[in-house]
Protein backbone atom coordinates (compact mmCIF):
# COMPACT_ATOMS: atom_id res chain seq x y z
CA UNK A 1 0.00 0.00 0.00
CA UNK A 2 1.56 3.29 -1.11
CA UNK A 3 1.32 6.48 0.96
CA UNK A 4 -0.71 9.30 -0.60
CA UNK A 5 1.45 11.92 -2.28
CA UNK A 6 1.30 15.38 -0.75
CA UNK A 7 -0.38 17.97 -2.91
CA UNK A 8 2.37 20.60 -3.19
CA UNK A 9 0.13 23.12 -4.96
CA UNK A 10 -2.53 22.81 -2.27
CA UNK A 11 -0.02 23.38 0.53
CA UNK A 12 1.56 26.32 -1.31
CA UNK A 13 -1.77 28.05 -1.94
CA UNK A 14 -2.82 27.40 1.65
CA UNK A 15 0.33 29.06 3.03
CA UNK A 16 0.00 31.98 0.60
CA UNK A 17 -3.63 32.47 1.64
CA UNK A 18 -2.70 32.59 5.31
CA UNK A 19 0.14 35.05 4.62
CA UNK A 20 -2.20 37.21 2.53
CA UNK A 21 -4.83 37.25 5.29
CA UNK A 22 -2.28 38.22 7.93
CA UNK A 23 -0.70 40.92 5.74
CA UNK A 24 -4.06 42.43 4.75
CA UNK A 25 -5.24 42.41 8.37
CA UNK A 26 -2.10 44.22 9.51
CA UNK A 27 -2.48 46.72 6.66
CA UNK A 28 -6.07 47.48 7.64
CA UNK A 29 -5.11 47.85 11.30
CA UNK A 30 -1.97 49.82 10.51
CA UNK A 31 -3.35 53.20 11.71
CA UNK A 32 -4.11 51.62 15.09
CA UNK A 33 -1.01 49.47 15.54
CA UNK A 34 1.07 52.13 17.27
CA UNK A 35 -1.68 53.03 19.72
CA UNK A 36 -2.45 49.35 20.30
CA UNK A 37 1.17 48.53 21.12
CA UNK A 38 1.38 51.49 23.50
CA UNK A 39 -1.92 50.53 25.12
CA UNK A 40 -0.72 46.95 25.59
CA UNK A 41 2.47 48.13 27.28
CA UNK A 42 0.58 50.49 29.55
CA UNK A 43 -2.09 47.94 30.52
CA UNK A 44 0.44 45.20 31.26
CA UNK A 45 2.57 47.58 33.32
CA UNK A 46 -0.34 48.97 35.34
CA UNK A 47 -2.50 45.86 35.70
CA UNK A 48 -1.64 45.39 39.42
CA UNK A 49 -2.77 48.96 40.03
CA UNK A 50 -6.11 48.22 38.34
CA UNK A 51 -6.68 45.17 40.56
CA UNK A 52 -5.83 47.20 43.68
CA UNK A 53 -8.23 49.98 42.70
CA UNK A 54 -10.93 47.43 41.86
CA UNK A 55 -10.56 45.89 45.34
CA UNK A 56 -11.03 49.33 46.91
CA UNK A 57 -14.13 50.09 44.78
CA UNK A 58 -16.32 47.18 45.90
CA UNK A 59 -15.05 44.88 43.10
CA UNK A 60 -16.66 47.07 40.45
CA UNK A 61 -14.57 46.68 37.29
CA UNK A 62 -16.35 49.55 35.50
CA UNK A 63 -15.46 52.02 38.27
CA UNK A 64 -11.88 50.77 38.36
CA UNK A 65 -11.54 51.15 34.58
CA UNK A 66 -12.93 54.70 34.77
CA UNK A 67 -10.42 55.62 37.48
CA UNK A 68 -7.52 54.11 35.52
CA UNK A 69 -8.51 55.95 32.35
CA UNK A 70 -8.62 59.24 34.28
CA UNK A 71 -5.24 58.47 35.81
CA UNK A 72 -3.76 57.74 32.38
CA UNK A 73 -5.13 61.02 31.06
CA UNK A 74 -3.60 62.93 33.97
CA UNK A 75 -0.31 61.07 34.27
CA UNK A 76 0.41 59.81 30.75
CA UNK A 77 -1.34 61.97 28.18
CA UNK A 78 -1.36 65.35 29.91
CA UNK A 79 2.36 65.57 30.86
CA UNK A 80 3.65 64.43 27.47
CA UNK A 81 1.26 66.69 25.59
CA UNK A 82 2.08 69.66 27.83
CA UNK A 83 5.79 68.95 27.50
CA UNK A 84 5.72 69.03 23.70
CA UNK A 85 3.26 71.96 23.67
CA UNK A 86 5.48 73.91 26.07
CA UNK A 87 8.55 73.28 23.94
CA UNK A 88 6.74 74.36 20.79
CA UNK A 89 5.01 77.37 22.36
CA UNK A 90 8.24 78.82 23.76
CA UNK A 91 10.20 78.59 20.51
CA UNK A 92 10.10 82.37 19.90
CA UNK A 93 11.05 83.19 23.50
CA UNK A 94 14.02 80.82 23.35
CA UNK A 95 15.28 82.44 20.14
CA UNK A 96 14.94 85.94 21.62
CA UNK A 97 16.71 84.87 24.80
CA UNK A 98 19.62 83.33 22.87
CA UNK A 99 19.99 86.47 20.76
CA UNK A 100 20.05 88.66 23.88
CA UNK A 101 22.79 86.50 25.37
CA UNK A 102 24.80 86.79 22.18
CA UNK A 103 24.39 90.58 22.07
CA UNK A 104 25.84 90.89 25.58
CA UNK A 105 28.99 89.01 24.59
CA UNK A 106 30.78 86.37 26.63
CA UNK A 107 31.98 87.41 30.11
CA UNK A 108 35.37 86.64 31.62
CA UNK A 109 35.85 83.06 32.75
CA UNK A 110 36.51 82.54 36.50
CA UNK A 111 40.24 82.14 37.13
CA UNK A 112 39.92 78.86 39.04
CA UNK A 113 38.66 77.03 35.94
CA UNK A 114 42.09 77.36 34.30
CA UNK A 115 43.63 75.51 37.25
CA UNK A 116 41.52 72.38 36.71
CA UNK A 117 43.61 69.35 35.66
CA UNK A 118 43.56 68.22 32.01
CA UNK A 119 40.53 70.25 30.84
CA UNK A 120 41.25 73.56 32.61
CA UNK A 121 43.95 75.01 30.31
CA UNK A 122 42.13 73.93 27.14
CA UNK A 123 38.84 75.40 28.36
CA UNK A 124 40.54 78.67 29.31
CA UNK A 125 42.25 78.91 25.91
CA UNK A 126 39.02 78.18 24.00
CA UNK A 127 37.12 80.74 26.10
CA UNK A 128 39.79 83.38 25.55
CA UNK A 129 39.56 82.88 21.80
CA UNK A 130 35.76 83.21 22.03
CA UNK A 131 36.04 86.45 24.03
CA UNK A 132 38.59 87.82 21.58
CA UNK A 133 36.27 87.14 18.65
CA UNK A 134 33.63 89.41 20.16
CA UNK A 135 29.89 89.40 19.59
CA UNK A 136 30.18 88.69 15.86
CA UNK A 137 32.33 85.63 16.50
CA UNK A 138 29.89 84.22 19.05
CA UNK A 139 26.97 84.85 16.73
CA UNK A 140 28.71 83.13 13.83
CA UNK A 141 29.32 80.00 15.93
CA UNK A 142 25.93 79.85 17.62
CA UNK A 143 23.60 80.85 14.77
CA UNK A 144 23.76 77.54 12.82
CA UNK A 145 22.82 75.55 15.93
CA UNK A 146 20.11 78.04 16.89
CA UNK A 147 18.54 77.66 13.46
CA UNK A 148 18.51 73.88 13.76
CA UNK A 149 16.92 74.03 17.20
CA UNK A 150 14.32 76.56 16.04
CA UNK A 151 13.42 74.41 13.03
CA UNK A 152 12.97 71.40 15.27
CA UNK A 153 10.81 73.35 17.72
CA UNK A 154 8.45 74.56 14.99
CA UNK A 155 8.29 71.05 13.56
CA UNK A 156 7.17 69.77 16.95
CA UNK A 157 4.46 72.43 17.07
CA UNK A 158 3.01 71.00 13.87
CA UNK A 159 2.64 67.47 15.25
CA UNK A 160 1.22 68.31 18.68
CA UNK A 161 -2.36 67.82 17.46
CA UNK A 162 -1.65 64.46 15.83
CA UNK A 163 0.34 63.30 18.84
CA UNK A 164 -2.44 64.28 21.24
CA UNK A 165 -4.95 62.34 19.12
CA UNK A 166 -2.63 59.32 19.21
CA UNK A 167 -2.42 59.55 22.99
CA UNK A 168 -6.20 59.77 23.34
CA UNK A 169 -6.60 56.74 21.08
CA UNK A 170 -4.06 54.88 23.22
CA UNK A 171 -6.04 55.63 26.38
CA UNK A 172 -9.30 54.51 24.71
CA UNK A 173 -7.78 51.18 23.64
CA UNK A 174 -6.25 50.77 27.09
CA UNK A 175 -9.69 51.25 28.63
CA UNK A 176 -11.10 48.44 26.50
CA UNK A 177 -8.18 46.20 27.48
CA UNK A 178 -8.70 46.98 31.16
CA UNK A 179 -12.34 45.92 30.87
CA UNK A 180 -11.51 42.55 29.25
CA UNK A 181 -7.97 41.96 30.43
CA UNK A 182 -8.42 38.46 31.82
CA UNK A 183 -9.97 37.15 28.62
CA UNK A 184 -7.19 38.67 26.50
CA UNK A 185 -4.54 37.19 28.81
CA UNK A 186 -6.08 33.72 28.47
CA UNK A 187 -6.05 33.99 24.67
CA UNK A 188 -2.41 35.13 24.58
CA UNK A 189 -1.32 32.36 26.94
CA UNK A 190 -3.23 29.77 24.90
CA UNK A 191 -1.52 31.04 21.77
CA UNK A 192 1.89 30.74 23.44
CA UNK A 193 1.11 27.20 24.65
CA UNK A 194 -0.19 26.18 21.22
CA UNK A 195 2.92 27.60 19.60
CA UNK A 196 5.63 26.17 21.88
CA UNK A 197 3.98 24.24 24.69
CA UNK A 198 4.81 25.15 28.27
CA UNK A 199 7.85 27.12 27.12
CA UNK A 200 5.65 29.34 24.98
CA UNK A 201 3.35 30.11 27.90
CA UNK A 202 6.36 30.86 30.10
CA UNK A 203 7.66 33.24 27.43
CA UNK A 204 4.37 35.15 27.46
CA UNK A 205 4.52 35.50 31.24
CA UNK A 206 8.15 36.62 31.03
CA UNK A 207 7.23 39.23 28.43
CA UNK A 208 4.65 40.74 30.77
CA UNK A 209 7.19 40.88 33.60
CA UNK A 210 9.76 42.51 31.33
CA UNK A 211 7.23 45.14 30.23
CA UNK A 212 6.35 45.91 33.84
CA UNK A 213 9.99 46.12 34.87
CA UNK A 214 10.98 48.43 32.01
CA UNK A 215 7.93 50.64 32.59
CA UNK A 216 8.87 51.03 36.23
CA UNK A 217 12.55 51.55 35.49
CA UNK A 218 12.25 53.95 32.57
CA UNK A 219 9.07 55.85 33.47
CA UNK A 220 9.58 56.39 37.19
CA UNK A 221 13.28 57.21 36.74
CA UNK A 222 12.45 59.81 34.07
CA UNK A 223 9.86 61.46 36.32
CA UNK A 224 12.21 61.56 39.33
CA UNK A 225 15.15 62.94 37.36
CA UNK A 226 13.06 65.58 35.60
CA UNK A 227 11.38 66.76 38.81
CA UNK A 228 14.61 66.91 40.82
CA UNK A 229 16.47 68.58 37.95
CA UNK A 230 13.68 71.13 37.48
CA UNK A 231 13.73 71.86 41.22
CA UNK A 232 17.43 72.69 41.00
CA UNK A 233 16.83 75.00 38.02
CA UNK A 234 14.06 76.78 39.90
CA UNK A 235 16.23 77.22 43.02
CA UNK A 236 19.08 78.93 41.15
CA UNK A 237 16.66 81.04 39.08
CA UNK A 238 17.33 79.73 35.56
CA UNK A 239 14.82 81.17 33.05
CA UNK A 240 12.22 78.85 31.49
CA UNK A 241 12.59 76.29 34.31
CA UNK A 242 9.25 74.65 33.41
CA UNK A 243 10.23 74.40 29.75
CA UNK A 244 13.61 72.89 30.61
CA UNK A 245 11.95 70.43 32.98
CA UNK A 246 9.72 69.26 30.14
CA UNK A 247 12.76 68.88 27.88
CA UNK A 248 14.57 66.89 30.59
CA UNK A 249 11.58 64.58 30.95
CA UNK A 250 11.56 63.84 27.22
CA UNK A 251 15.32 63.28 27.20
CA UNK A 252 15.12 60.93 30.17
CA UNK A 253 12.35 58.94 28.47
CA UNK A 254 14.55 58.43 25.39
CA UNK A 255 17.54 57.53 27.61
CA UNK A 256 19.62 60.64 26.82
CA UNK A 257 19.51 61.93 30.37
CA UNK A 258 19.12 65.38 31.96
CA UNK A 259 22.78 66.39 31.75
CA UNK A 260 22.39 67.96 28.30
CA UNK A 261 19.98 70.45 29.88
CA UNK A 262 21.58 70.93 33.29
CA UNK A 263 25.16 71.35 32.06
CA UNK A 264 24.38 74.33 29.75
CA UNK A 265 22.29 75.83 32.55
CA UNK A 266 25.31 75.54 34.86
CA UNK A 267 27.51 77.26 32.26
CA UNK A 268 24.91 80.04 31.97
CA UNK A 269 25.03 80.60 35.73
CA UNK A 270 28.82 80.95 35.59
CA UNK A 271 28.37 83.19 32.54
CA UNK A 272 26.41 85.62 34.69
CA UNK A 273 29.13 85.65 37.35
CA UNK A 274 27.17 83.75 40.03
CA UNK A 275 29.97 81.38 41.01
CA UNK A 276 28.31 80.10 44.19
CA UNK A 277 25.07 79.13 42.46
CA UNK A 278 27.09 77.73 39.56
CA UNK A 279 28.98 75.38 41.87
CA UNK A 280 25.70 74.37 43.52
CA UNK A 281 24.04 73.61 40.18
CA UNK A 282 27.15 71.75 38.98
CA UNK A 283 27.00 69.44 42.01
CA UNK A 284 23.22 69.13 41.52
CA UNK A 285 23.82 68.17 37.88
CA UNK A 286 26.20 65.36 38.88
CA UNK A 287 23.69 64.03 41.42
CA UNK A 288 20.69 64.16 39.08
CA UNK A 289 22.67 62.81 36.12
CA UNK A 290 23.78 59.73 38.05
CA UNK A 291 20.51 58.97 39.84
CA UNK A 292 19.38 56.63 37.08
CA UNK A 293 22.37 54.35 37.74
CA UNK A 294 20.79 53.44 41.08
CA UNK A 295 17.05 53.94 40.64
CA UNK A 296 16.56 52.24 37.26
CA UNK A 297 18.26 48.90 38.08
CA UNK A 298 16.39 48.63 41.37
CA UNK A 299 13.01 49.21 39.72
CA UNK A 300 13.71 46.94 36.74
CA UNK A 301 14.79 44.11 39.04
CA UNK A 302 11.46 44.39 40.85
CA UNK A 303 9.62 43.71 37.60
CA UNK A 304 11.83 41.08 35.97
CA UNK A 305 14.94 39.34 37.25
CA UNK A 306 17.01 39.79 34.09
CA UNK A 307 20.58 40.99 33.46
CA UNK A 308 20.72 44.76 33.57
CA UNK A 309 22.97 44.88 30.49
CA UNK A 310 20.32 42.97 28.54
CA UNK A 311 17.60 45.41 29.56
CA UNK A 312 19.76 48.44 28.79
CA UNK A 313 20.73 47.08 25.36
CA UNK A 314 17.06 46.38 24.66
CA UNK A 315 16.02 49.91 25.63
CA UNK A 316 18.69 51.63 23.51
CA UNK A 317 18.45 49.24 20.55
CA UNK A 318 14.65 49.29 20.60
CA UNK A 319 14.62 53.08 20.70
CA UNK A 320 16.94 53.31 17.69
CA UNK A 321 15.14 50.59 15.76
CA UNK A 322 11.45 51.21 16.51
CA UNK A 323 11.24 54.71 17.95
CA UNK A 324 9.79 55.57 21.35
CA UNK A 325 7.70 52.40 21.60
CA UNK A 326 10.91 50.42 21.10
CA UNK A 327 11.85 51.30 24.69
CA UNK A 328 9.40 48.55 25.69
CA UNK A 329 9.50 46.30 22.62
CA UNK A 330 13.30 45.96 22.60
CA UNK A 331 13.75 44.63 26.17
CA UNK A 332 10.76 42.29 25.78
CA UNK A 333 12.17 40.71 22.61
CA UNK A 334 15.65 40.30 24.11
CA UNK A 335 14.26 38.95 27.39
CA UNK A 336 12.18 36.29 25.64
CA UNK A 337 15.05 35.28 23.33
CA UNK A 338 17.49 35.17 26.26
CA UNK A 339 15.19 32.97 28.34
CA UNK A 340 14.38 30.57 25.51
CA UNK A 341 18.06 30.12 24.65
CA UNK A 342 18.90 29.53 28.32
CA UNK A 343 16.16 26.90 28.62
CA UNK A 344 17.38 25.20 25.45
CA UNK A 345 20.94 25.05 26.78
CA UNK A 346 19.77 23.72 30.15
CA UNK A 347 17.86 20.95 28.39
CA UNK A 348 21.03 19.98 26.52
CA UNK A 349 23.00 19.96 29.79
CA UNK A 350 20.41 17.67 31.38
CA UNK A 351 20.37 15.22 28.46
CA UNK A 352 24.16 14.90 28.23
CA UNK A 353 24.79 13.51 31.77
CA UNK A 354 21.85 11.14 31.41
CA UNK A 355 23.32 9.78 28.19
CA UNK A 356 26.74 9.31 29.77
CA UNK A 357 25.28 7.54 32.81
CA UNK A 358 23.27 5.05 30.73
CA UNK A 359 24.58 1.41 31.10
CA UNK A 360 26.45 -0.05 28.17
CA UNK A 361 24.81 -3.22 26.86
CA UNK A 362 27.09 -6.27 26.61
CA UNK A 363 26.76 -8.05 23.24
CA UNK A 364 25.10 -11.43 23.46
CA UNK A 365 27.97 -13.07 21.59
CA UNK A 366 30.56 -12.01 24.15
CA UNK A 367 32.16 -14.92 25.98
CA UNK A 368 33.18 -14.90 29.59
CA UNK A 369 36.47 -16.27 30.72
CA UNK A 370 36.35 -19.65 32.53
CA UNK A 371 38.04 -19.90 35.88
CA UNK A 372 41.55 -21.23 35.51
CA UNK A 373 41.67 -20.42 31.80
Amino acid sequence: MTEPRSDLAKITFGVLTIVLLIASSLWILRPFLGATIWATMVVVATWPALLWIEAKLWRKRALAVLVMVLILLLVFVLPLTLAISTIAANADDVVVWVKSLISEGPPQLPGWIATLPFVGPKAATAWSDLVASGVSGVEAKVTPYARQVTTWLFAQAGVVGALTLQFVLTVAIAGAMYANGEGAAVVVRRFGRRLAGARGEDAVILASKAIRGVALGVGVTAIVQAVVGGLGLAIVGVPFAALLTAVMFMMCIVQIGPTLVLAPATIWIFWNGETGWGIFLGIWTVIVGTMDNFIRPMLIKRGADLPLLLIFAGVIGGLLGFGLVGIFVGPVMLAVAYTLINDWLEDADEVAPATLAAPVAVPATATTARPGA
